[in-house]
Formats: structure tokens, sequence, C-alpha cells
């Protein structure tokens, strides 16, 4: 039977994935290129921000702690999420190439975590894959019109691809928490993903006219607390407010 302190520290992990990387779509507000896509982005945003939402209530129902005290009075060693979505946002198409390649592998996780023995994390991963198959739906097609744009936008989409590719192994990346929930049942072996995935990513940029990057240099540390140092300076805006004026709710 899979330890409860595991199950937390899973949905702990897939909560601050989403809501970082909601925190980040969200700074696009008012400043995407256009007003629909101003729009657009601001939903995907709150999409990530609901989803975070519901695992941080999960994984809080086991700690014994509420959303909002996992969220923001947690300082960044006690964050667990992906390098990749702390990245500082960039231009539209670093945050581009960043989702469709997020997106990609969202869409085959959640889809395998349906899954779960755990009813509570295969509930959630049912509500999210409905998001994930928009957002994965809007990526590709932002990134035909980067691609297959003009030269200006070729060039930006294949910088931002060559500046993230080093991030991308740790969405394969399992340690032995992950070995655990993978092995009872609950969790999703990210490992077995990896094949597929790069053969969608690998198809799409081809037909996109962008190269895919070597695996030359990889980095991790997200799931174990080791972050870069832009995940402190976005906490010390996202939490500035409830540690002002303790005791607020989210």
């Amino acid at each position: 039977m899979t330890n409860h302190g595991d199950i937390a520290e899973y949905a702990l992990r897939l909560g601050d994935d989403a809501l970082v990387h909601g925190q980040r779509l969200c700074e696009w507000c008012a400043d995407a290129p256009f007003l629909e896509e101003d729009i657009a982005i601001a939903n995907a945003g709150l999409d990530y921000l609901g989803r975070a939402r519901m695992l941080l209530q999960y994984a809080g129902s086991i700690l014994g702690r509420s959303e909002d005290e996992l969220a923001f009075l947690r300082d960044a060693p006690e964050f667990r999420n992906l390098l990749i979505v702390e990245l500082p946002r960039g231009d539209f198409a670093f945050a581009t190439v960043c989702q469709y390649l997020l997106d990609e592998y969202e869409l085959l996780f959640f889809e395998a975590l349906t899954n779960s023995k755990d009813e509570t994390l295969a509930a959630i991963a049912a509500k999210a894959i409905k998001e994930v198959r928009y957002h994965q739906r809007r990526s590709v097609e932002w990134m035909r019109r980067l691609g297959l744009g003009t030269e200006e936008s070729n060039r930006r989409a294949q910088a931002a691809l060559d500046e993230l590719w080093g991030y991308v192994a740790e969405f394969f990346d399992a340690d032995e928490l992950e070995t655990r929930v993978i092995a009872d049942g609950v969790g999703v072996d990210r490992s077995a993903l990896e094949v597929v995935w790069r053969d969608r990513v690998g198809d799409l940029l081809d037909e996109v006219e962008l190269s895919l990057p070597g695996d030359e240099w990889q980095v991790s540390g997200g799931r174990s607390g080791v972050h870069t140092e832009h995940l402190g300076h976005m906490l010390g805006e996202m939490q500035f407010m409830q540690r002002a004026y303790p005791g607020l709710e989210w």
C-alpha cells in the first residue's frame, strides 16, 4: 500500500509545476502580441492555477496544511517543480516553444495518470487532460506560425528551442519516491513516455522547419529542491501579499 506521505509529495510536485507555470503565463497578461492572444494566454494561466489548487488541496489534506500555506509560505528550496517552468518568460517565441514542449509532455503524462489507482489523482488528471488538449492544439498552431512565418520568427523560435532543450530531460527522470508510487500503480512511469514524446516533437519540428537540438547538456534538480535563481525572484512577487498580510485566503 502506498505511503500517504509519498502521495502527498507526488501531488505537491505536480501542484508546484502547475502553480509556477501558471504564474509565468499570467505575467503575459496585457503584454501578449494582440488582444485575442492576451485573453488566450491568460486563460491558459488560469487553467494551470486551477489545477494547482486541486493538487495542493489534496497534498494539504494529507499534510495538514492549507493550499495557501503550501503556495505562499514555502521558500524556494521547498518547491518541487520542474526547472523549465520557472525560467523567465523571455520573448513570445520563448514562451511559445516552452509551452509546446510542456504540452506534448503533459498530454502523455495526464493521459497516463487517469489510470492511477489513487482515485483523487485520477480524477484531477481526467479534468486536466481536457485543458491540456486545448493547450497543445494552440501551441502547435503557434509553432507553425513561428517556424513557417518570417525569417525572424523562425530564428527566434530556433533560439528558444536551443535554449530550452537542456531542460526537457527532467521531464523523464524518476527518483526513489516516484519509483515507489509507480510500483504501487499510483504514479506515471515518465521514462516510458520519452520515445513517443521525442517522436511527436521531432515530427512537428520537421514540419515547421526547425532543427532538433542535440543533447550535449542537460540539467535537473527541481524535484529535489535545487532551483535556478529565477524561482526565488518569482516567489518574492507571488508571495508578497500573503507574507505582508498573514492569514489571507486564496
